[in-house]
């Protein structure tokens, strides 16, 4: 299922991003043109400032840009309403953060029932996937446990489990592995190739180079603008 022959996911023409804050205008992103395929495993580097968290941000239909078009599997985005961004997000989108966003007080396998109750999806099919993606990730003895009661590794592992459940066409994953040990980050890259391989399409946001070397293509962003 993996390559680049499935079609592409995401166009991006001429993107640009403006903050305004009183009399200063920020331009966070300046004519940014890029093409995913389908099955695509990507990571985004640049240093601290340098516009690719807001890329990420536009990717993820959390933001929409100041000028351009961004069409994610065949959807121009920026004429979509509030409310059909937020269902995009759940549809075909998968999060998976540096600091986890788990919820403190739901065991591994609430946290990642959340999307599926937010998608409508009935119990017995939440039960159904709920186990099938902790069980891929190692925690099917860990899905009745607390945030606390797991480790780093754990965490994040849950977390990329709750970013699979809605069968998502894209995982974006910020610093996945900046808050864990070099051996549990390691082990977090292995099961992003693994899920690529299965023909999930993984974006990644990373400023470490050891991680960024595991991606099939790499994209340099600075000052705003895709220098490589």
């Amino acid at each position: 299922m993996n390559g680049n022959g499935n079609g592409r996911l995401i166009d991006l023409k001429n993107i640009n991003k403006v903050y305004e804050s009183g009399h200063v205008r920020v331009h966070a992103l300046r004519d940014i043109n890029l093409q995913i395929s389908r099955g695509e495993f990507l990571t985004l580097v640049g240093p601290s400032g340098s516009g690719k968290s807001t890329l990420m941000n536009i990717l993820g239909c959390l933001d929409t840009p100041s000028e351009g078009e961004y069409h994610l599997s065949g959807e121009e985005v920026g004429k979509l309403t509030i409310h059909q961004l937020a269902s995009i997000r759940n549809r075909k989108i998968g999060f998976v953060f540096q600091n986890f966003n788990l919820l403190s007080y739901a065991t591994a396998f609430e946290n990642c029932e959340v999307p599926l109750i937010f998608g409508g999806v009935r119990k017995e099919e939440r039960r159904l996937r709920i186990t099938k993606y902790l069980s891929q990730v190692g925690l099917a003895e860990r899905m009745d446990h607390l945030p606390t009661e797991l480790s780093g590794g754990e965490m994040q592992r849950v977390a990329i489990a709750r970013a699979l459940v809605n069968h998502p066409d894209l995982i974006l994953a910020d610093e996945p592995t900046g808050n864990l040990d070099s051996n549990s980050g390691r082990g977090i890259i292995e099961l992003f190739e693994q899920l690529n391989a299965e023909g999930v399409t993984v974006i990644m946001i990373t400023h470490d180079s050891n991680v960024a070397a595991n991606a099939r293509r790499l994209i340099h962003i600075a000052d705003g603008r895709i220098t490589a």
